[in-house]
């Protein structure tokens, strides 16, 4: 869902601040296989590549192979990158990847600076639909990390009433939690305690957060980290989290992940939706979502 992100950022150990900002050259680029079977905007064509702008510090959607940011010159790995490079086969040119802010994707994606966006990115979420146009590929939803064991017994939405739940200030999620905690109070039960975690760590302090806020689930001073589903499912069984976590809880609230596309970029809409209509109807888009062991995690839209 990405801020969604803590979605991603709190199980990520942070970050609305990936490492490279702006959609500056470099990146990571995959080159078609086969002629292309659409057709997208003369510059594309003329240029051979589709550039994208991602905010490549959010596994499993985009990353380093070893999880961490892809920095100009490396090469990103993901769900997202798949997917982004096989829509760029399908228009016949190469994809390139340029790792982005994650508070610059949008405005660089206006500016000009890349074709699109791909970045595990909510599209209904914060009126971003104001500022670009979108084609949705997955859908996932807020989920829910618990102590191994599951201690509190947190499995659907009345048991996080009076919980303690850890939550990226800011995020889809916070907003997805805040209205099912108001939903409970509705009903006369306690409200869910919210506790929001800044995302604004460096890059230094990711580890040493995500680390510190395993600790504190394990130790019970926290009851549950919402997030992403998918990133959920990423993150339960590596190190930190692995032995000490489970997917635990309720599913809320799914919500749509969408490629943004620059208003006014004509045909490059219709050429994306066309290769993401493509995808599902030929098996791709399942291939890739089972690739990354996120059949569970995420929901197809076809």
């Amino acid at each position: 869902m990405r801020s969604h992100r803590w979605a991603g950022r709190l199980l990520a150990g942070s970050a609305a601040i990936a490492l490279i900002a702006g959609c500056s050259g470099g990146g990571t680029t995959s080159t078609p296989e086969g002629g292309a079977s659409l057709t997208g905007p003369d510059r594309v064509k003329a240029a051979g590549t589709l550039v994208w702008c991602a905010d490549t510090w959010f596994p499993p959607f985009e990353s380093t192979a070893a999880g961490g940011p892809a920095e100009v010159g490396t090469e990103a790995v993901g769900l997202d990158i798949d997917i982004a490079a096989e829509v760029a086969k399908r228009l016949g040119v190469t994809s390139r990847i340029d790792p982005t802010e994650w508070d610059s994707l949008l405005s660089n994606l206006s500016s000009g600076a890349c074709d699109l966006v791909i970045s595990g990115m909510t599209s209904t979420f914060g009126g971003r639909a104001e500022k670009a146009d979108f084609v949705d590929y997955l859908r996932t939803w807020t989920g829910f990390l618990v102590a191994a064991g599951n201690p509190k017994g947190i499995r659907t939405v009345e048991d996080l009433a009076g919980k303690s739940v850890a939550v990226a200030l800011g995020s889809s999620i916070e907003a997805s939690l805040r209205a099912a905690s108001a939903d409970l109070v509705a009903t006369g039960m306690p409200a869910i305690e919210i506790v929001t975690v800044s995302t604004s760590h460096t890059v230094k302090d990711r580890s040493d957060s995500e680390a510190e806020w395993i600790k504190r689930l394990a130790a019970g001073q926290v009851d549950a980290l919402a997030g992403d589903s998918a990133t959920d499912a990423y993150y339960v069984d590596k190190p930190p989290y692995a032995g000490v976590s489970e997917i635990g809880g309720p599913a809320l609230d799914p919500q749509p992940l969408g490629i943004a596309v620059r208003k006014d970029d004509a045909g490059m809409m219709e050429a994306v939706a066309a290769a993401i209509d493509a995808m599902y109807a030929d098996g791709t888009m399942k291939a890739i979502v089972e690739k990354w062991g996120l059949t569970d995690a995420v929901e197809l839209l076809k």
